[in-house]
């Protein structure tokens, strides 16, 4: 239980990161019962690779800040498709074009939507 509380931590954290660069259509999956990797997935867009690494930038600074670090980062460079990985909470920012090819909501729909609104 200590685990989640943990993951429920990061996870608002993530979110106000978020949300302070206006990230666009930020969905969270709870993950924790149908895979053993993350207990959330986060989900988010930015319209340009500029907004996408701001998104990336900021997810990483409040999280340090916090005391937690990525496992490991993705996809920094070209900035179509980051991937930043907490542990407990993974962290995916698109652009528009590769979160429609990728579809990661529906590859995980097995896992339970969270209303971001909620946490």
């Amino acid at each position: 239980m200590e685990e989640r509380k943990k993951a429920d931590a990061m996870l608002k954290l993530v979110m106000q990161a978020l949300d302070s660069k206006k990230a666009d259509n930020v969905r969270v999956i709870d993950i924790s019962e149908v895979s053993v990797l993350a207990d959330y997935f986060i989900i988010a867009g930015g319209s340009n690779r500029t907004q996408i690494q701001a998104l990336s930038d900021a997810v990483e600074e409040i999280m340090g800040k916090n005391g937690y670090f990525t496992k490991q980062v993705e996809g920094y460079q070209n900035a179509n498709w980051i991937l930043l990985d907490f542990g407990d909470v993974i962290v995916h920012i698109f652009d528009t074009e590769n979160r429609l090819l990728y579809d990661l909501e529906r590859i995980w729909r097995d896992g339970k939507p969270v209303d971001p609104e909620t946490i």
